[in-house]
């Protein structure tokens, strides 16, 4: 393992995923550090979008490909969708777990997968590296620990502003390790403008036009962290000169999603003890809040000097962090808001249906607003259907984690970890 790579919560699930099956599926955006993670556990690797003599093999004999010590690391296998049913019939004459790894920055149609890889592939997603991983985050709190009820205790957390701003500009991308914050705004405008003019035209054998993509992806950074509709999505992308469709709009979101620049994040559907209906629109989010900043063009300045949208970004952070750590437990995100609008930022779930309410506020000092609001949502919950909340839980940039008297827990971000 190379002296410099920093371990990410994927280092252990790929080598569960291993022991397994006979081929693991590392899904992520481009520059999350996919193929870095699985060369750590891979024992040979071929490179399928810049080996020249790949397109020879493909044609002549693509079970070539394949040969080599394994687990053998296949990268940007979407580059040759046909590769993935050679790699499930080898699975099957093998009969051996640990075979293959694949890597992609690009979710190809599922008509590209002619047979089924169920019982021989394992899927892991990837996102970008939380504040734990890049070592921001102290990790004296562990989700795990909330969801079981433990009582939160840190030490006391101080962020000014602007270095808040400048982690959220960084992001979680590997390659940003060690950048300022103009370095990082440069390179996600280069990102979203290869999205744009690139990537994202490959999905349905369609051109999309840049231009729109562009406003589109400034339409959602506008809108992050919040229930835009795909007409208004539509109504912001067009401008006052042009009218986009909603199918125009929903197909090119569906490409992005595919390319996991955007992840949504789903509503809740709990039993509610109220008539109050659920809101079931999903909130709009990129896999990483950086992306919404590269495609406004912010600096951490014009960021400081607009609280309110600054918050927003705070929120899709923690959400970012908070899928990854739940994920390290299978769990999954979501979000609440009913009929009446009351709202809840973030609820997490594990498959034996323990589950847990959060609310997200940048300041240390608004998290008495915060729990009031949690202690009312969980008395709307059917308790009885349901189960009772395993925590109640304030997230915050600042301050220190500690559970209050009202038995709401308080926990800064950079103390959290799975």
């Amino acid at each position: 393992m190379e002296n410099n790579y920093f371990k990410r919560f994927t280092d252990a699930a790929l080598q569960d995923r291993l022991r397994l099956s006979g081929a693991v599926l590392i899904q992520g955006p481009k520059g999350c550090g996919k193929t870095e993670t699985a060369i750590q556990a891979a024992k040979s690797i071929v490179r399928l979008d810049t080996d020249d003599e790949i397109s020879a093999y493909m044609e002549v004999n693509p079970k070539m490909v394949l040969n080599g010590p394994v687990p053998r690391l296949i990268d940007e296998w979407q580059e040759y969708p046909q590769i993935w049913n050679y790699i499930r019939r080898e699975v099957d004459d093998r009969k051996k777990k640990g075979q293959f790894i694949l890597t992609g920055s690009a979710n190809p149609e599922e008509r590209a997968r002619l047979h089924s890889g169920a019982g021989r592939f394992s899927i892991i997603k990837m996102r970008p590296m939380t504040l734990f991983e890049k070592g921001w985050s102290s990790g004296e709190v562990s989700l795990a620990k909330i969801m079981k009820g433990g009582t939160p205790k840190s030490g006391p957390v101080e962020f000014e502003l602007e270095t808040l701003a400048e982690k959220i500009t960084i992001g979680g991308w590997p390659g940003l390790i060690g950048a300022g914050s103009r370095a990082a705004l440069r390179f996600m405008q280069d990102y979203i403008a290869l999205v744009a003019e690139v990537d994202i035209s490959r999905f349905g054998g369609k051109r999309r036009e840049p231009q729109k993509v562009r406003r589109l992806i400034q339409s959602l950074a506008r809108n992050i962290s919040t229930e835009a509709s795909v007409t208004s999505l539509a109504k912001d992308t067009g401008g006052s000169e042009t009218r986009v469709s909603d199918e125009t709009i929903a197909e090119y979101l569906e490409a992005l999603e595919r390319l996991m620049v955007v992840e949504q994040l789903p509503a809740w559907s709990p039993h509610i003890r109220s008539a109050d209906t659920l809101r079931k629109a999903p909130k709009r989010h990129f896999v990483d809040p950086s992306l919404a900043v590269g495609g406004l063009g912010l600096s951490s300045k014009k960021l400081m000097a607009n609280l309110n949208y600054f918050g927003l970004l705070f929120e899709s952070l923690v959400i970012r962090d908070l899928r990854i750590y739940a994920e390290v437990h299978d769990g999954n995100v979501y979000h609440y808001r009913d009929s009446r609008n009351m709202e809840v930022d973030a609820i997490v779930e594990y498959p034996d249906s323990t589950w847990a309410a959060f609310e997200i506020k940048m300041g240390f000092r608004a998290q008495d607003e915060a729990a009031a609001n949690l202690l009312a949502f969980a008395e709307k919950i059917d308790q009885q259907k349901m189960g009772p909340p395993a925590a109640l839980t304030v997230i915050t940039a600042n301050g220190f984690a500690c559970r209050r008297k009202d038995g709401v827990n308080v926990v800064p971000l950079s103390a959290l970890t799975a």
